[in-house]
């Protein structure tokens, strides 16, 4: 049952439902259903703007009454304490963590995923276009599949997510961020759910694209300043289609507002600098960018996904990237990414099947072609760093250089793969 008190009568063991009469960016948390577990959060409500709050009697503690207070030692403070020890009750139960998976093992699910992910957000889409109130609830089951996949493998569904054409650009642009936020978030150790949160943040965060007029989204040339500015309000469009959606998720509207914001304040819409961005927003910005630069676009073909990396790096140092959260991203697609095409020091080329947890350097490699005898060769796994192999990567490479159109299926394993 839901109570709507005054802030003043917050204690703790109470699960807080919702913050009343202030906007949420007014407020120190970034969620606000949750219980409020320690003196330091009380006091941080109690400074905030917040006037009244609505509580759950059902998941925490009423307002006090003396008669009604547990005694020292009963079974309900024993329930008060092991609840305080959590992260307060969740709106729906947590995922086991899925078994870990090799590359192989996961690829073929991952495509069943990305299949069934593009006609769900393309039907998100679609809806916007027309103006309707979207519907995200039907999304839980996806968003789990997602996040499991990147817990069992993240390299498989991430790096198939990238090989899009520019055709699929728009929807599939979504999951892929969806894919690489979960795969940040579970190379930052954040807990299962806030994976599962992270990967609905990344399917949800450009749906304001929707309201951009597709002339201007696919324009090739330079966009007038008139244009820019319609790109520019997406942010803001997308995340009052959340709302009116009724969407709950505040690192989900977090993430959709503010994935455009830039450490150095030099970013959109609201110019918020350093601290001011969440954790969840600097995340989402990471991944937004990686896609985007490393995907083929209607009017530019993507960089190299090694490539990318470098010029991230670059834009990291001038202020674009929160440096701690894009050193994990580099960690999570590696620098030599799942799918590449790499140039060894023995001449031969070969595409990247997996990440090292020993090193960015040594990843698993499949060789397949010499370069001294432009031919295919008989292919052989390296395990990079080994004593079985004294080769080393050199630099990347690209496929069409070395007329190699079949690449995907060397590392998926997927006859004639296409995204």
């Amino acid at each position: 049952m839901l109570k709507k008190i005054p802030v003043d009568q917050v204690r703790l063991g109470m699960f807080l439902h919702g913050l009343c009469g202030s906007s949420w960016l007014d407020h120190p948390f970034w969620k606000t259903s949750f219980v409020i577990k320690d003196q330091a959060d009380l006091d941080k409500l109690l400074r905030s703007p917040v006037k009244e709050v609505l509580i759950d009697v059902d998941k925490g503690l009423d307002v006090a009454a003396p008669a009604e207070a547990p005694a020292p030692g009963t079974a309900d403070d024993e329930r008060l304490r092991a609840e305080l020890r959590q992260e307060g009750p969740a709106t729906r139960p947590s995922r086991p963590v899925p078994e870990a998976l090799s590359l192989g093992a996961e690829v073929e699910r991952a495509q069943r995923v990305l299949a069934q992910a593009k006609k769900e957000v393309g039907v998100l889409f679609r809806e916007a276009r027309l103006g309707k109130v979207v519907s995200t609830e039907h999304l839980g089951p996806l968003v789990d599949d997602i996040s499991d996949s990147v817990l069992r493998n993240p390299s498989a569904l991430i790096s198939l997510a990238r090989l899009k054409t520019k055709d699929d650009y728009t929807y599939l642009h979504s999951v892929a961020v969806a894919a690489l936020a979960a795969g940040l978030a579970r190379q930052l150790q954040l807990s299962t759910d806030e994976i599962r949160e992270a990967a609905l943040a990344g399917l949800l965060h450009d749906l304001g694209k929707a309201a951009i007029p597709l002339d201007i989204l696919n324009k090739p040339g330079r966009l007038t300043d008139e244009e820019f500015g319609q790109v520019k309000a997406h942010p803001r469009a997308g995340y009052d289609m959340l709302v009116e959606a009724g969407v709950q998720s505040e690192m989900a509207l977090d993430v959709c507002l503010h994935h455009h914001e830039k450490v150095d304040g030099s970013g959109y819409p609201d110019r918020l600098r350093g601290d001011a961005i969440s954790l969840y927003a600097k995340m989402g910005a990471v991944c937004d960018v990686y896609d985007a630069i490393t995907s083929d676009r209607p009017y530019k073909a993507g960089w190299h996904p090694a490539e990318s990396i470098r010029r991230m790096a670059q834009w990291t140092k001038e202020g674009h990237f929160d440096e701690r959260v894009f050193q994990a991203f580099v960690k999570c697609v590696g620098i030599y990414p799942t799918g590449s095409l790499v140039r060894m020091h023995s001449g031969r080329l070969g595409v990247v099947l997996d990440q090292s947890e020993r090193s960015l350097l040594l990843p698993r490699v499949k060789v397949f072609f010499s370069t001294k005898s432009n031919t295919y060769i008989v292919p052989e796994v390296l395990e990079l760093g080994t004593v079985q192999t004294n080769d080393r990567i050199v630099g990347h490479e690209d496929p069409q250089a070395w007329s190699i159109a079949n690449l995907d299926e060397m590392w998926t394993g997927i006859p004639g793969r296409k995204p």
